[in-house]
């Protein structure tokens, strides 16, 4: 709902007006949605392009992770922009590299470059979605345009991730399995749903008008509570997992287990992903109650909970076993929902009025740092077996949890 549309309905209406206010956010969620399924949508996916297009396992999982490349720098650059310039403009870009990134994946059959080109959009849809709508959402959440309590944001945010790249996996997997033009039809699906978002976004009402840092554009960019020793001991210890666990649960695993899968390599691949991130979102109304500002226990029982997942996506392969899989990635999908809610509200905590959707960005940023996992397990398992890589993942996590323990209670949150 607009901005003048609230005003007439506050005057006709108050008790109208006050419900459309609570609801303002939900356009924006949807927006956020649809470009997390852009996202992700191309996860399940790998087997097929391996069995059809022939490509390598190492190829398959630089098109997975290649859209770190777009992702990254959207992800510090765009919630910098949009805390200076406006959440509106920013975010329609984002709904545009949406849909040109679809169109280009729908493409594929004609080359990878096509392939390549799109997930490089599709990263920065994801970017764009995850700093400046994750930083909107939380704004249109609270007074004067909501009455949710101060957690609401991160809640919603979150669950707007994962349900549409749970959703976006789900459809792209079965429509892959069992529809026609499997490599078309999911990405013309996804332009789609996604086209009406951009007339949505246009009518919500613009929270950041002329702020940010003072001084030319470019100042934007330092992002000053990045520097905070929370934000720097804690949260970025913790991110990098949310996505490992993620690539490797849902983006290597299925690769790892095709000798078992077989023809139904594409709905394991679908049934990881919707394990996953469907624990994930059943797990935020959890995680919100385990997070702390006095600790870091939320993070801290998040990157547990994903490195013991981890221990057992190695026994998965070791046994070859779809249905030890399926219960590593129920493990997985806890950690990522419990680490995403915390993770956020420790970023909302630390950031400045000025800076909240960049430091939301580099927050995102380290954590899809992690989604390069699966690309570096292809690429080192030439030279030692991936039981061994998996152990010595394994126990990075561990080092990394023990850090947070340490950390945690030194380093608070003001």
């Amino acid at each position: 709902m607009s901005t003048g549309a609230l005003k007439l309905a506050s005057v006709a209406h108050p008790t109208v007006a006050r419900a459309a206010r609570s609801r303002v956010w939900l356009g924006l969620w949807g927006a956020v949605l649809v470009c997390s399924w852009g996202g992700n949508q191309f996860s399940p996916l790998l087997l097929m392009y391996e069995n059809r297009d022939h490509y390598s396992a190492l190829t398959v999982n630089v098109f997975l992770g290649v859209y770190v490349l777009g992702l990254a720098p959207a992800l510090l650059i765009s919630g910098s922009l949009s805390d200076r310039h406006g959440r509106r403009p920013v975010m329609l870009i984002g709904i545009a590299a949406a849909i040109a990134g679809s169109a280009l994946l729908a493409l594929g059959p004609l080359g990878p470059g096509f392939l390549a080109a799109g997930r490089l959009l599709s990263g920065i849809t994801v970017g764009v979605a995850m700093s400046v709508g994750n930083a909107w959402i939380k704004e249109l959440s609270g007074a004067p345009y909501g009455n949710a309590d101060r957690g609401a944001g991160a809640r919603r945010a979150a669950l707007a991730f994962t349900l549409g790249s749970g959703g976006g996996a789900v459809v792209a997997g079965l429509l892959a399995q069992w529809g026609p033009l499997p490599q078309i039809l999911p990405f013309l699906l996804h332009i789609a749903v996604t086209l009406p978002f951009a007339f949505v976004i246009a009518r919500l009402p613009e929270t950041q008008r002329g702020g940010g840092v003072a001084g030319p554009w470019w100042r934007q960019l330092a992002i000053p509570s990045a520097g905070h020793r929370r934000f720097l001991r804690v949260v970025a210890v913790a991110a990098p997992w949310i996505f490992a666990a993620a690539g490797i649960g849902y983006g290597y695993l299925p690769t790892a287990l095709r000798g078992v899968t077989g023809s139904w390599g594409l709905v394991f691949a679908t049934a990881a992903t919707a394990v996953a991130l469907g624990t994930s979102s059943l797990m935020q109304p959890i995680a919100k109650r385990l997070h702390s500002a006095d600790s870091a226990r939320g993070l801290s029982s998040a990157v547990l909970v994903i490195v013991v997942g981890l221990a057992v996506v190695a026994v998965a392969i070791w046994q070859q076993s779809v249905w030890i899989g399926l219960v590593a990635n129920l493990l997985l999908g806890a950690g990522i929902g419990i680490a995403l809610v915390s993770g956020l509200l420790e970023v909302q905590a630390i950031a400045g009025p000025k800076d909240l959707a960049g430091l939301t960005g580099v927050f995102y940023a380290i954590a899809y740092a992690g989604f390069l996992t699966p690309a570096l397990i292809a690429a080192v398992a030439g030279f030692a077996p991936v039981l061994v890589i998996l152990a010595v993942i394994v126990g990075i996590g561990l080092v990394s949890w023990v850090a947070l323990l340490v950390a945690s209670r030194k380093h608070l949150p003001r």
